[in-house]
């Protein structure tokens, strides 16, 4: 006699490659730590950078919930948010969204042409709240390259240099991810500054590693080149999956780019 089984349905989406799972938890149970890893395992589970598990929110249409391909949870994910935002739109009919995070309430709205935008609030750039171990400037930090620190619900620590293309990430990523200056790990990007409104990205994110894009990584690179005087706040970044547009402006750090869903599926358990 066959065992009975049961299954999870979720979504399959990415931001310029930059891939999650989707799982409606509103009407389905609940993600934990075992069932992100399971999952996230590219050769015997269905694999992402991150899983995005969506709840209900008092406060807003809907709550996000982001864990990591190691298990681990994230207040921020930009491209999730955006992909999520854009199927919740199209769902409703409507052209925003409010969205409530670890992180806070983030703003979405439909930018036309295929496009979707996103406030991911405000960046905090005191060295408590990025968080640091100790108080420090967070615009240059006391590590070879002068790093900046900046805090979008997540860590992240950004170096500019002169040829990305020399950068070793995966070695120099993994390295600074665990850096006892970030007593929560930090993502790490390495930027190359193109012209005033354009920069070259790459990242390591916390938790996941080398991720072909990363919206929290784009928006805390654009507020540092802006900080360091390299860059206006109105940037594009190109990253290896394709192009984001961030905004920084008065009200929040607004991000734009283009959402795919690439499929629907059950996971069985």
């Amino acid at each position: 006699m066959q065992n009975k089984t049961s299954s999870i349905p979720f979504m399959k989406m990415h931001g310029l490659g930059n891939d999650f799972v989707v799982i409606d938890a509103r009407s389905g149970p609940r993600v934990d730590s075992a069932l992100a890893i399971a999952m996230a395992d590219r050769h015997r589970g269905i694999g992402f950078d991150q899983l995005a598990e969506v709840t209900d929110s008092p406060d807003g249409d809907l709550h996000l919930t982001f864990w990591n391909s190691d298990g681990s949870t994230s207040a921020a994910c930009g491209n999730a948010t955006r992909c999520i935002a854009a199927w919740d739109m199209a769902n409703r009919g409507t052209d925003s969204l409010v969205i409530t995070t670890d992180r806070g309430t983030l703003q979405a709205r439909s930018a036309g042409d295929g496009l979707t935008s996103v406030n991911m609030g405000l960046p905090l750039l005191d060295w408590a709240d990025v968080p640091l171990a100790s108080e420090m400037d967070t615009l240059s930090l006391p590590i070879d390259g002068t790093p900046t620190a900046t805090g979008m619900g997540n860590p992240h620590c950004t170096f500019f240099v002169d040829d990305i293309t020399t950068i070793d990430l995966a070695v120099r990523g993994s390295a600074m991810e665990h850096h006892p200056l970030f007593p929560e790990r930090t993502n790490v990007q390495f930027a190359q500054v193109i012209a005033p409104d354009h920069l070259r990205m790459r990242v390591w994110e916390r938790g996941a590693g080398v991720t072909l894009a990363s919206g929290s990584s784009s928006c805390a690179t654009a507020v540092a080149a802006a900080r360091r005087g390299l860059t206006g706040r109105n940037v594009r970044i190109d990253l290896d999956g394709g192009t984001l547009h961030i905004d920084w402006r008065d009200d929040g750090v607004w991000m734009t780019g283009p959402t795919a869903h690439v499929f629907d599926g059950a996971w069985h358990v």
